[in-house]
């Protein structure tokens, strides 16, 4: 059986705004009504994604970007294997990448040649500020979770039974 959605948050909360993933998550994690048939997940590694995400219909991802829009900038990505590819510097310089700078847009583009990339994919991304091992998130990526917990919400709601949004 095929899970309807899964929200997956990417980051490391002792990275400063890279935590602002697992953040998100975890907000959208208690909306959810017990058996609502989501899955959500907080992951540091993207390399794990293509696993991860497999028998899934809908997958909404939040992580750190890095596009030199101000901190806390919400943007949103369509890169499900319906979207066209990334262009090759979408998401490159990302906040943060798995090992040895194998990262987000990297992933995405490999399930997509792997034919291994759900047909609906999100990229939820807030522009990050200070990345700093031990750091907390910043002020302005804070002040944003929860637009971007809505952002996630409204991607998911529909999947939710008994939800309206």
């Amino acid at each position: 059986m095929r899970a309807a959605s899964l929200v997956l948050g990417l980051g490391r909360s002792d990275r400063g705004d890279d935590g602002v993933g697992p953040a998100v998550v975890g907000r959208i994690e208690s909306r959810l009504p017990r058996g609502s048939g989501v899955r959500v997940l907080a992951q540091e590694d993207p390399t794990t994604l293509l696993d991860l995400w497999e028998g899934h219909d809908h997958v909404v991802l939040v992580d750190a970007v890095v596009t030199g829009d101000p901190a806390g900038t919400l943007h949103r990505f369509d890169v499900g294997a319906d979207a066209p590819p990334l262009p090759a510097d979408t998401l490159a310089r990302g906040a943060r990448a798995g090992t040895h700078a194998f990262g987000l847009a990297t992933t995405v583009e490999l399930g997509r040649a792997l034919h291994r990339l759900p047909a609906r994919v999100v990229v939820v991304g807030v522009e990050a500020g200070c990345l700093d091992l031990g750091a907390a998130l910043s002020p302005p990526v804070a002040a944003s979770l929860e637009a971007a917990a809505e952002l996630v919400w409204r991607e998911v709601a529909s999947d939710v039974p008994g939800c309206a949004g």
